[in-house]
């Protein structure tokens, strides 16, 4: 099997997005699970002024956009088994979108109670579970559950909340991630410094809540990895980084397999530098957990993940202008897609290059005032707590 270095370092640009008439910051990516990566793929493009995108996978031509929220856009999430799309905002809304119709409307509307703002939601690998977290108010940061479950006689009602968890962070909630395979399993993050990983199968929250960690800082992404995906991992907004194992949560070993406060400050980049984390890939052929950064002038960086440290891998330079927001890796044929704060997404295949790319002349950063800030907290300085059964 090629390593991924050799994969990645081949990566080239065979196609870029067209420059939009209003252009947006690219803020999240998700494809469409249901086409293999071949020709009817499409992709769902999170963008700063409040719309979703819809494009071809393999052209990159927008096919449709939607602009049914009231408020700031907050996550976008293919259905896992059909081309349904879901995006929160902070309007207090999750909708649903039928990506392959033109309608202005969503399928269906999933309320949260009056005072929520969500700033992060996921749909569990069953589609029969949505659960978005809150921004704090009122002392409250909640996670908010919906039965997601589509019925004909349902459609046009807004669904209301099946319940919240509201005991186990104490503010805003950015981050919510479900098990890739169990339906029942949920991490969240919150600028609060701690990730909580539930079974959200058991009654209460308390009972549900298996284990907290630590980040020691405002929490900007999370997600599973390791065999059976019982590993997670963790940055912030101040690019720290995390890694725990939760087969020891029984055990009297310690569960952090990596604590980094700051990559920026350890890591060896072997030509340029690293200015920010944008997140993180488990690559399961290989059974090997990446991380994925970038320079302020549009350069991607992979490196490795071991017990050791983060090593630098590969950079990929040339392709966008100013800094790589987002990024989609293609698990069967090793593609990548990213996108950034010059409004462009590129989408990148390995090979020998391609005469599109050969005869694009790099033009100018397109870097635009954005409304969307990160906020930088730093607090306990506990590294992890257990919770004792």
């Amino acid at each position: 099997m090629e390593k991924i270095e050799e994969q990645f370092a081949n990566l080239h640009i065979v196609k870029r997005s067209s420059q939009p008439k209003e252009p947006t910051y690219l803020l999240g990516i998700d494809t469409s699970n249901t086409g293999q990566a071949e020709k009817g793929s499409i992709v769902a493009v999170l963008c700063s002024n409040g719309s979703i995108r819809i494009y071809d996978k393999e052209t990159l031509n927008i096919l449709r956009e939607f602009s049914g929220h009231l408020g700031l856009l907050n996550g976008v999430k293919f259905a896992n088994s059909c081309d349904s799309v879901y995006s929160a905002s902070t309007d207090g809304t999750v909708k649903c979108w039928d990506a392959r119709l033109a309608s202005g409307k969503p399928m269906q509307l999933f309320k949260g109670y009056p005072s929520n703002t969500f700033i992060s939601f996921d749909i569990n690998c069953k589609d029969h579970v949505i659960c978005a977290g809150t921004e704090k108010v009122d002392n409250d940061a909640l996670l908010v559950f919906w039965d997601a479950r589509m019925s004909s006689q349902d459609l046009s009602t807004a669904r209301d909340p099946l319940g919240t968890y509201s005991e186990t962070h104490s503010d805003d909630i950015t981050q919510v991630h479900f098990h890739p395979s169990n339906p029942n399993m949920l991490v969240s993050g919150s600028t609060d410094g701690l990730v909580n990983v539930f079974d959200i199968s058991i009654d209460n929250e308390e009972d549900a809540l298996l284990t907290t960690c630590n980040s020691v800082s405002s929490v900007s992404c999370i997600g599973w990895s390791g065999k059976d995906h019982k590993q997670i991992y963790c940055m912030t907004h101040d690019e720290g980084f995390c890694w725990w194992d939760l087969n020891h949560l029984d055990s009297d070993e310690p569960i952090t397999r990596l604590s980094i406060q700051d990559v920026r400050e350890v890591l060896n980049v072997k030509e340029g530098n690293m200015d920010y984390l944008i997140g993180g890939l488990y690559h399961e052929k290989m059974d090997k957990l990446f991380v994925m950064g970038g320079t302020n002038t549009g350069k991607i960086q992979l490196m490795s993940c071991t017990t050791s440290g983060l090593s630098h891998v590969a950079s990929l330079p040339g392709g966008h202008t100013a800094t790589v927001r987002s990024f989609c890796w293609n698990m069967q044929d090793d593609s990548l897609l990213t996108g950034g704060e010059d409004a462009q997404l590129l989408f990148w295949k390995p090979g020998t290059g391609n005469l599109e790319e050969k005869t694009f002349t790099k033009k100018d950063s397109r870097k635009i005032a954005s409304s969307v800030h990160q906020r930088v907290r730093v607090h306990s300085n506990e590294s992890y707590k257990r919770k004792k059964t």
